[in-house]
């Protein structure tokens, strides 16, 4: 019998460094073609998030900022921050007045008002037509009739921290009431301080806008140069002067990685205004900048 001896199956060191250069090869050539495609998917996704983030926090802005009530609006930078205040309204009517012809009701007064106590109808007031439902009237919000913003006292909304409005007599420098309760049209007040206005500066529309007590002042802040997070501020009640920032209420970030351009330009009548916002957004790789034109209502 023969025995025969097989040679031992397997690579050789040299066979085993020449299958190591070609897959090295061939694993770079696959790089050259899939590097770029992929870094391009990569940069257009994050391009993608920040303009979507970029344009839901102009978007919350342009809502909120739309229903500012006429003549709220004020910008101002300090410490290298735009901060954007108004008050927002939730709802606006007209109110029975004595000079629209009514013989029935309960009108708002605007002279000699005495103690809502002793006669309740001097607090009171009818709303013309159907009452606000989405949001509806309710306590602890407040009217404001006739304003015409700061500087512009008895009109000026912003003042009433500072000027007693709920006392009897009141400051004659308010244009905003406190709501106490509401029964079908008729709208019951804390106190009357439009009848102690000097002068009295009733609307010539009957209009009144109602201001959220849960919202109130609104401000929007903004890095002006370099990034940080745009801000709102609301609920911390209503300040003569503008806060920079406000204190109180509460806050949350809309955006982070933000950097404004911002701009107001009321026309020559005040009876309208454009504010210009450009939003920046950037992760230090990647920025996108937006713009929005955000018409304003003034007409009081």
């Amino acid at each position: 019998m023969t025995n025969r001896h097989r040679p031992a199956a397997g690579f050789t060191l040299v066979e085993a460094v020449v299958a190591i250069v070609i897959t090295g090869i061939l694993l770079g050539i696959v790089a050259v073609f899939i590097a770029n495609p992929v870094q391009g998917y990569v940069d257009s996704v994050r391009r993608a998030e920040l303009t979507d983030a970029a344009d839901v926090a102009l978007r919350r802005m342009l809502r909120d900022i739309r229903l500012a009530l006429p003549n709220s609006l004020r910008v101002t930078t300090s410490g290298g921050v735009h901060y954007i205040e108004f008050i927002m309204t939730g709802a606006g009517r007209r109110y029975r007045d004595a000079a629209d012809g009514s013989s029935a009701g309960t009108f708002l007064t605007w002279t000699g008002a005495a103690s809502c106590a002793t006669t309740p109808d001097n607090c009171q007031f009818d709303v013309l037509g159907a009452m606000p439902a989405n949001p509806a009237v309710a306590v602890g919000d407040f009217v404001v009739v006739h304003n015409l913003g700061p500087g512009y006292e008895p009109g000026d909304a912003y003042q009433r921290d500072q000027a007693h409005c709920d006392a009897t007599p009141a400051s004659p420098g308010c244009n905003i009431a406190k709501v106490n309760g509401v029964a079908g049209n008729t709208v019951t007040l804390d106190a009357n301080p439009f009848a102690f206005q000097t002068p009295p500066l009733p609307s010539p529309g009957t209009r009144f806008q109602i201001v959220p007590g849960a919202v109130r002042a609104v401000t929007f802040a903004c890095p002006a140069t370099g990034s940080g997070n745009l801000m709102r501020y609301w609920n911390y009640g209503f300040n003569a002067a503008q806060a920079t920032p406000p204190a109180g209420g509460s806050s949350a970030p809309l955006a982070g990685g933000a950097s404004c351009v911002v701009e107001y330009t009321a026309n020559a009548t005040g009876r309208h205004g454009l504010l210009f916002v450009q939003l920046t957004l950037g992760t230090g790789e990647e920025s996108v900048s937006l713009f929005q034109q955000i018409h304003v209502d003034n007409a009081p």
